[in-house]
């Protein structure tokens, strides 16, 4: 897994990763632990910050996971079941970046 693919490398606003093109002050390039922190900040601008920084991960998480499941031959149908949606939903969210990426017919 390179970098860009893995949430460190998200969280460091590597290119491609989930926090890439934020300002400098942004959560991007900081320890999990300096993250960790701020989900228990009395700051809300803080704690607001951090829930962004995590829907960020959580979006490159599943954008890895869908891929490797695509690639292994996994069907939208699978992966919607393991994602507990549906696979209109999961079909909508990801199969226009796959094809625009050439993954996906």
């Amino acid at each position: 897994m390179s970098a860009e693919e893995s949430p460190a490398g998200a969280l460091a606003g590597q290119p491609g990763g989930a926090l890439a093109g934020q300002p400098a002050g942004a959560l991007s390039g900081q320890p999990a632990d300096a993250l960790a922190g701020q989900f228990a900040s009395k700051d809300p601008a803080a704690g607001l910050e951090a829930v962004v920084a995590l829907r960020r991960l959580l979006w490159e998480l599943e954008r890895l996971h869908v891929d490797n499941a695509r690639d292994q031959g996994w069907t939208w149908q699978a992966i919607a079941t393991a994602l507990q949606v549906s696979r209109q939903s999961v079909h909508e969210k990801h199969a226009g970046r796959r094809k625009a990426t050439g993954k996906e017919d």
